[in-house]
């Protein structure tokens, strides 16, 4: 009981504020700094260090951790067998402050889940959040010891590469590790190490990387974790790795009233007045007129609190799957319909009304256009069989609820025989598709989900709508294409049944508007990289703002640089897929 509830505590010791430490050890006067090269180097780096974590303290982005326990296989390597998720909006004054978008267990709850038979070290998400920062009391050469280690590249800047470690009596929590600057403002990219060792236990390691997000401002996007043994003990949940994403700097709380000083009044000469012509909505026009105030309700709210991406280019592709459905099965479907892609990692599709929602996680891990297609298609079915959407939406109180009750209060569920009917209309729609003839691929992609469901509980799953497990083992969505599917095998490297997180789409940090992923796809050498479903580093291509980039829309900064003699870094790998996947752009 004592041995378990000490691992718990690591998780706590995690969000244990900074400020209590720093008072146990009182900042020590700053040494005079050193008039070499270097030394004034450093100089910098902290100056702009200094500017950057004030940056930070005026925004409060969402931080979404997600984590997998991980076990050995003598074939696969690594494979995982349960997992956590955290999504809270942070935010940085003296200490961090954060809230969760799903209640945590008290202290209580994670002793209780320690004693069970199943026992994992479990974690809070507010440790990850620390990641996000070197060090809340600053960092400075009072508690730091700063050693250079020559020059790396890293996407398109040339940077110093430095190792720092704090000094002695400095303190608990202190970072150790290695920094990277890039060379031209001399902002911290990138740092990769840890937090120094408290008398209770050992902090995680973690990497994590920066984006410049406005002029002169570089902001964290990322971070990794991954680790092995922790405390140095073997416990059961002790290999674990994990993602940290940090989006919607520029979206929700904090910037209505800068978004209403950008209005522009339009020019009345330029209204048209239809006063003659107007006319009073027919009930059915009504009727869909309500249902239409509803989605629209859904969809601002959503966007309000981060959690829905901009339109763009993704829900384009998603569309034209929609028309390819539609044109072959002579659907005439008024309103339209429209896709939206939501910014979290659980794989989870639903529709209100006549618009569908698709999840970043499960685009990411979708392995071809057919699967795709199989997705869009079940949540298809409902608008055409009529399902009903909850219209008490269109009442603006319905959406006028905090980030804490948010995903509590936004359910739109569907009824095991409504799911049925889905599934069968589904079907039928893609039979008369262009995809009628890659279905395999269909029920081989669940056949992966129904193996890897009972491990990733977090991950396949549904906050708002329905999950795609609507039984027991084998009882998913689409059940009749996952019996006709090829047999799973795990270790054929060519039998790609479902891609790695994290690959797929990308993410504008800043502003939540997203991309495909046009990295080259890498040849796999063994099934081991294959990882279906896992978590993977992040390895993003760094490059600065353009001068001229609008709203602080990131764009490469083509200005020469000079050469160096120093070999650049390797080249940053790709993200892991398989050669033949289809990223959706070939849709027509």
């Amino acid at each position: 009981m004592e041995r378990r509830v000490k691992y718990l505590l690591l998780g706590i010791m995690l969000a244990v504020t900074t400020t209590v430490i720093a008072a146990k050890h009182p900042a020590a006067p700053a040494p005079a700094p050193g008039n070499t090269a270097f030394d004034r180097v450093i100089d910098r780096v902290l100056a702009r260090e200094a500017e950057n974590t004030k940056a930070l303290r005026t925004y409060s982005p969402l931080v979404e951790t997600y984590l997998q326990y991980m076990r050995p296989d003598k074939e696969l390597g690594l494979v995982p067998y349960g997992d956590q998720y955290f999504l809270t909006r942070v935010s940085f004054g003296k200490t961090l402050q954060d809230v969760s978008f799903h209640p945590e267990p008290g202290l209580l709850g994670r002793v209780m889940h320690g004693l069970s038979k199943e026992y994992k070290t479990q974690f809070i998400g507010q440790g990850f959040s620390w990641m996000m920062l070197m060090d809340l009391r600053g960092l400075d050469r009072a508690h730091y010891t700063f050693d250079y280690q020559g020059r790396e590249f890293l996407g398109d800047l040339r940077c110093v590469v430095v190792d720092v470690t704090p000094k002695g009596h400095s303190g608990d929590g202190r970072f150790v590790g290695r920094i990277w600057v890039e060379d031209r403002d001399f902002n911290i990219v990138r740092f990769n190490g840890t937090f120094s060792h408290s008398t209770h236990g050992q902090y995680m390691h973690f990497d994590t990387w920066r984006l410049n997000m406005r002029p002169g401002i570089w902001l964290p996007a990322y971070v990794y974790s991954e680790d092995k043994e922790l405390m140095g003990t073997k416990v059961r949940g002790g290999t674990y790795k994990a993602e940290t994403r940090i989006w919607g700097y520029n979206v929700g709380k904090g910037h209505a009233e800068n978004e209403y000083t950008e209005v522009l009044v339009d020019d009345a000469s330029t209204v048209k007045d239809n006063s003659e012509k107007a006319q009073d909505l027919a009930p059915v026009g009504a009727e869909r007129a309500w249902l239409r105030q509803a989605e629209d309700n859904v969809i601002e709210r959503l966007e309000r609190g981060g959690l829905l991406a901009r339109t763009g280019e993704v829900d384009r592709v998603l569309n034209t799957v929609i028309n390819n459905l539609e044109i072959t099965n002579n659907l005439d479907i008024q309103p339209e319909v429209r896709c939206r892609v939501l910014l979290t990692s659980p794989m989870e599709s639903f529709s209100v009304g006549h618009t569908i929602f698709v999840s970043r996680g499960m685009l990411d891990v979708l392995p071809d256009e057919a699967s795709l297609a199989a997705v869009l298609a079940h949540e298809l079915a409902h608008i055409v069989l009529g399902h009903p959407t909850d219209t008490t939406f269109a009442y603006k109180d319905r959406s006028i609820v905090s980030d804490e009750q948010l995903l509590r209060r936004m359910h739109f569920s569907r009824t095991l025989e409504e799911e049925k009917e889905a599934d069968t209309k589904a079907l039928a729609l893609l039979q008369s598709s262009p995809y009628h003839d890659k279905l395999e691929s269909v029920g081989l992609f669940l056949r992966q989900v129904d193996a890897r469901r009972a491990a990733l509980p977090h991950l396949i799953r549904s906050d708002m709508g329905n999950s795609f497990a609507t039984g027991g083992p084998g009882d998913l969505r689409l059940k009749e294409l996952t019996n006709s599917a090829p047999k799973l095998e795990v270790n054929k490297v060519t039998q790609i049944a479902a891609l790695p997180l994290g690959g797929r789409i990308r993410v504008d940090p800043w502003n939540n508007q997203i991309e495909i992923n046009k990295a080259k796809p890498v040849q796999l050498l063994t099934a081991r990289e294959k990882m279906p479903f896992e978590v993977t580093p992040v390895f993003p291509h760094l490059t600065r703002l353009s001068p001229d980039a609008p709203n602080g829309t990131p764009k490469a900064d083509t200005t020469p640089q000079a050469p160096v003699v120093e070999t650049p870094a390797a080249e940053t790998p790709a993200a892991t897929a398989a050669p033949t996947v289809d990223d959706g752009t070939a849709a027509k």
